[in-house]
């Protein structure tokens, strides 16, 4: 992957950054844009969630549905060593 561009930017007291203007409009980052954070062991990727698949989709909608129901101290113990 090239990297295109590298600025650098602060994380506030609530944990948000500020995405500078110039990447903002090379990327089509605008306001209100949904996007995606994923975290790897060595970085942190931000994506629109235009890029993604429709199983990704089903992947992320999956995760919010079942959060619901796995929230117990119980689930999390009984889960752990798998």
């Amino acid at each position: 992957m090239t990297l295109l561009e590298m600025r650098t930017s602060k994380i506030t007291g609530k944990g948000q950054i500020a995405i500078p203007k110039e990447i903002r409009k090379k990327k089509g980052f605008k306001e209100g844009t949904k996007i995606a954070i994923l975290a790897f062991e060595d970085r942190i990727e931000l994506r629109p969630l235009k890029q993604f698949s429709k199983k990704m989709f089903t992947m992320l909608a999956s995760e919010t549905s079942l959060a619901k129901d796995w929230l117990s101290k119980e689930d999390e113990k009984a889960w752990k060593n798998l």
